[in-house]
């Protein structure tokens, strides 16, 4: 699949605790990126010193050119779930990078120009189940995200997924753009050049068609 619009080198980068599920949120990303969107991707990964608890991160470039350098230096898209990835990770964006926390968890941002949802407590008061926050941040990135859509993300992440916990997953997907939607309004202003059209977009509202005026006689 060729993509729609033309990227010369986007950054994300995830970030987080172990356990909170950054590393498999990059992968079904990467993917849906890489195979449904068809741009070039390259994804890196590091962890912390413990399996869960310490700190994690996933890397993602995505462009339409071949990618010279695997590795983000210039972040477009920060996402950070945990207060320690926040202060750690801000210094690496790009003066008009976005950043994207997890409002439950970072209290304190170094920065007023921020996107924020509580995605913890989203998970654990709405779903019932604290392992579909990384969905619920996908769900909300895919808003963010001008380039990509839902319908793709969507495919990805039934595809990556064991069927027995795809219904509740997507549940949080679509939870977590709808929430990006009402609370977010619009994609960041420096990225309005690369939006594409949504397959599952909202239709837009016809506006009242006007009277004629009657004539007298």
């Amino acid at each position: 699949m060729k993509p729609d619009i033309e990227i010369d080198r986007f950054e994300i980068c995830l970030s987080g605790l172990g356990g909170q599920g950054v590393i498999t949120l990059g992968k079904v990303l990467g993917n849906a990126l890489a195979l449904g969107h068809g741009f070039n991707v390259s994804q890196t990964q590091s962890y912390g010193p413990e399996a869960r608890g310490g700190a994690s991160r996933t890397d993602l470039v995505i462009s339409t050119k071949h990618i010279s350098y695997p590795k983000t230096d210039k972040i477009d898209l920060l996402v950070a779930l945990s207060q320690e990835a926040c202060n750690k990770y801000f210094p690496l964006m790009k003066p008009q990078g976005v950043l994207l926390v997890n409002t439950t968890l970072v209290k304190q941002v170094p920065t007023n120009q921020y996107l924020g949802l509580p995605f913890t407590d989203m998970s654990v008061d709405r779903l019932g189940l604290p392992q579909a926050m990384n969905t619920i941040v996908l769900g909300a990135m895919t808003f963010l995200l001008p380039f990509t859509k839902r319908a793709l993300i969507k495919k990805s992440l039934e595809e990556s997924l064991p069927a027995k916990i795809i219904d509740i997953n997507l549940k949080a997907l679509n939870m977590g753009f709808q929430d990006a939607r009402k609370v977010f309004g619009q994609v960041p202003t420096a990225w309005s050049d690369m939006a594409v059209a949504q397959d599952d977009a909202e239709p837009k509202k016809k506006a009242p068609a006007k009277k004629k005026p009657t004539k007298k006689a």
